[in-house]
């Protein structure tokens, strides 16, 4: 078995980019290095069933250099930064600021992301940037909205479905059409500044 690990990393390593995994240990503070394949943090991961590259793939795959790869995978994309992985890691590996780091860095490098995967992940933030949180309809109508204007066909894909499982959930007391902003929204949009300027001032540097 560590034999044919050994020739799998070798395989991959003849693409590598030997500075990838120094850029994102840099850039999310994180000793990925320090990761010994355990799986921990897969084993934690409620998201790790529709990924194409579990967490202790993707963090080897960084250690290898494996940028190509890294940055064109779902996976950076369906993180949804719960921490379970850094709670479950023996060596403390948070993989939240590590995925968003590789978010950055695919968009920075105009890596695109599959379409439907990238329209929710920004009609979520969007949601909160508006509301200080989720308010599950105006995402889903934005997101909707996103796909429709990215790819016409996906639009319609599933939307029967979604109509019914939302028009029960509504029945149910489970959905609100009108939005319920947060108090002190101030401190939102500011830490949404924050986020925009150390973006602009690390795509500086690195460009």
């Amino acid at each position: 078995m560590e034999e044919a690990m050994a020739l799998g990393d070798a395989a991959l390593a003849v693409t590598a980019d030997s500075a990838f995994s120094d850029v994102v240990k840099e850039r999310s503070g994180e000793d990925i290095k320090s990761c010994y394949y355990c799986q921990k943090c897969t084993a934690g991961c409620p998201t790790a069933f529709v990924m194409d590259y579990k967490p202790a793939q993707l963090l080897r795959m960084i250690q290898l250099g494996q940028k190509e790869k890294v940055l064109n995978s779902k996976t950076i994309w369906m993180c949804i930064g719960c921490e379970a992985c850094g709670t479950r890691c023996p060596n403390q590996i948070r993989l939240a600021p590590v995925v968003d780091v590789l978010r950055e860095m695919a968009l920075e490098e105009e890596y695109a992301p599959e379409t439907a995967i990238y329209s929710l992940h920004r009609s979520f933030l969007e949601s909160i940037r508006r509301w200080g949180r989720m308010h599950e309809v105006t995402m889903l109508a934005e997101f909707k909205t996103r796909e429709l204007l990215a790819e016409y066909p996906v639009f319609f894909k599933g939307l029967l479905g979604d109509a019914k499982l939302g028009a029960n959930l509504f029945l149910n007391g489970k959905l609100s059409f009108i939005p319920d902003r947060i108090k002190r929204m101030e401190e939102i949009k500011a830490l949404y500044e924050e986020a925009a300027s150390v973006s602009s001032e690390e795509t500086e540097v690195s460009g």
